[in-house]
């Protein structure tokens, strides 16, 4: 199982925040993040929020840093991106 993470640099709430992905399944991804204690309404579409607090944690737990740009070329690449003008229910 890789789920891969960018660095927390996307403001809201008074937050930082990352964006945590699989490039496989959204079920590898629901388990990683279940597993960890990430809430499901974390899930925004194709991704779950992480909270800068968390990042660390995530990254030991086995999450793959990775900029930005790779997150969205990694979603593409897996047929999983999921614009929010196309938003559906995972």
């Amino acid at each position: 199982m890789t789920v891969y993470i960018d660095p927390p640099t996307w403001p809201g709430h008074g937050h930082l925040w990352s964006h945590l992905v699989s490039d496989v399944s959204y079920d590898e991804l629901h388990a990683f993040a279940a597993a960890l204690g990430v809430p499901r309404r974390a899930f925004e579409r194709d991704h779950y929020d992480i909270p800068q607090h968390r990042y660390a944690a995530v990254v030991l737990a086995g999450a793959v840093e990775v900029s930005s740009r790779e997150v969205v070329r990694l979603l593409h690449g897996a047929g999983l991106r999921v614009r929010k003008s196309a938003s559906r229910s995972r």
